[in-house]
C-alpha cells in the first residue's frame, strides 16, 4: 500500500488550531482520519502563524507540530518565485495568493496533485497548466454542519 501525500494549504490548518473557527470540528475530523504525509510551504506556516497571532500558546502549538513533523514544510527555490509570477499573472482574476501559489509551485515539483483545502481556489488553478487539483477536504465549498 502506498502511503498517501498530500499539500496542506492554510484554512484548514488554522481551523485546526483556532477552536473557535466555524471549521474547527471538521478539521479535526479530517486530521484524525487522514493516514499519509502532509507537506506545506513556508508561506502557508507565515499565514498560519498570523491567523493565530491572538494566542502565542496555539501558535506554540502549532510550532511544536511542526517541530514534531506533523507536516513537512517544503522550501521554496529560485526557480519557483519566478513560477509564482506567472501563476500570478495567469490566476490575476483569482486574484493571487502568495501561501496558495506556493502550494502551486511545489505540487509541480514534487508531483502531487492532492490538496487538503478550504479555497474552492484550487478548483482554478492548475497543475502542469492541465490537471485538476483532488480536493481531499471533504466539505470545503460549503460551512460544516
Amino acid at each position: 500500500m502506498t502511503l498517501k501525500i498530500a499539500l496542506v494549504d492554510a484554512g484548514p490548518l488554522i481551523a485546526y488550531y483556532a477552536k473557535g473557527d466555524e471549521w474547527h470540528k471538521a478539521s479535526q475530523k479530517f486530521f484524525a482520519t487522514f493516514s499519509g504525509k502532509l507537506i506545506t510551504s513556508e508561506p502557508v506556516v507565515t499565514e498560519v502563524m498570523w491567523n493565530l497571532g491572538s494566542d502565542w500558546r496555539v501558535q506554540n502549538e502549532f510550532l511544536d507540530d511542526l517541530q514534531n513533523e506533523l507536516y513537512s514544510v517544503a522550501s521554496l527555490t529560485r526557480p519557483d518565485f519566478k513560477y509564482i509570477a506567472e501563476l500570478n499573472e495567469k490566476y490575476k482574476s483569482v486574484p493571487g495568493d502568495f501561501a496558495d501559489l506556493s502550494i502551486v509551485a511545489i505540487s509541480e515539483r514534487f508531483g502531487l496533485l492532492d490538496v487538503v483545502s478550504l479555497d474552492a481556489d484550487f478548483d482554478i488553478y492548475r497543475a502542469y497548466g492541465k490537471k485538476k487539483y483532488v480536493q481531499l477536504f471533504p466539505k470545503y465549498k460549503s460551512l460544516p454542519k
